[in-house]
């Protein structure tokens, strides 16, 4: 392991340990604008995306424990990186560096036909002048911005005691910190003939063409009275090499008793960034104590999907709208 890995691997371990002595308040205010551990990615990025903003602390405006940026422009809406040093309690982010977006809500209602809602994915970086890298927060699922709600984020990006040390390189000269933010709007539904009256889960698998684990689970989803994931092989599994792989599961920790049979119905969609040419394929099985999950082995040629349906920033997009068809609970066979 090299010494960014040391780093990256001893600030997981300060916040690990940070929290089994803070356990989270039973009224914590279940507001929905942080992201849980669950949804987020940490890593070490060399470079920004293109279209990422970044501010200097001292570019912020302070109120109160609330620092605000000027307003920056992003798919063709305008926001704001608000940044809470000391930690956002509210959002269960004391102890921590707090980090959120803000749609500014004159994009609602400054033209003629304004959207409902926004759609985005977020990612959040601070900048580490001692490994010459951004610490980066990716939320691995679509946040929707609307009237009601101007504000996603993640309430525990980096523990303040790490964050405050200058020994670890996220002070600057001048007591200065700097932070980044890139929003990314999700790609447009298709067609609404092609949609099917069911569940719909959003799923975007950054740098794709880098990834080298043999298999990459999604965050859980809930369809019908249980909780899922969905699973992708980017390189095939063992039965269909050179082809992407995907497969619906029960979520770990779910169990099917004895008897028991869920028939689920699945479409799922590697989306076309340029255009509306999804690939598309269906799932369609029964779930049961011997095969918990379903899928197909062979789907998607890796050779295609490398070739067109990888935007420019190396994203995989992937669209699944699924349902529970039938439930059996005391089948006798099974």
């Amino acid at each position: 392991m090299d010494r960014r890995m040391d780093f990256a691997a001893s600030a997981l371990a300060m916040m690990t340990n940070w929290r089994q002595n803070n356990p989270p308040s039973s009224s914590f205010p279940q507001r929905g604008s942080s992201v849980p551990d669950v949804a987020v990615l940490r890593s070490w990025r060399d470079h920004l995306p293109p279209s990422a903003s970044v501010f200097k602390l001292s570019q912020l405006t302070t109120v109160n424990n609330r620092n605000e940026s000027s307003v920056f422009s992003s798919g063709g809406y305008s926001w704001r990186l608000v940044v809470y040093p000391r930690g956002n309690e509210e959002e269960n982010g004391k102890g921590f560096v707090s980090m959120y977006v803000e749609l500014d809500k004159s994009c609602l209602s400054s033209i003629s036909a304004p959207p409902t809602e926004v759609s985005a994915y977020l990612s959040f970086f601070v900048f580490n002048k001692k490994e010459n890298k951004y610490f980066s927060v990716q939320d691995v699922e679509v946040k929707k911005f609307s009237s009601s709600r101007t504000v996603w984020g993640v309430s525990q990006v980096l523990p303040v005691e790490a964050f405050s040390d200058p020994a670890n390189g996220y002070i600057l000269e001048g007591e200065e910190h700097e932070f980044g933010a890139h929003v990314k709007i999700a790609p447009s539904p298709v067609a609404a003939a092609e949609n099917l009256p069911f569940h719909k889960f959003s799923w975007s698998v950054r740098d794709f063409s880098l990834l080298k684990q043999s298999d990459y689970v999604s965050k859980t989803f809930q369809m019908g009275e249980k909780k899922w994931t969905l699973t992708v092989y980017p390189k095939g599994d063992s039965r269909a090499e050179g082809k992407l792989s995907s497969y619906v599961h029960l979520a770990e920790g779910e169990n099917l008793l004895t008897g028991e049979l869920i028939f689920v119905r699945a479409k799922v969609q590697v989306l076309d960034p340029r255009g509306s040419n999804h690939l598309s394929m269906w799932l369609k099985s029964w779930v049961m104590t011997s095969s918990t999950g379903v899928g197909l082995p062979q789907s998607m040629p890796l050779a295609k999907i490398q070739e067109g349906y990888l935007d420019h920033e190396d994203t995989l997009n992937v669209e699944m709208e699924c349902e529970v068809v039938n439930t059996i609970k005391d089948h006798p066979f099974f």
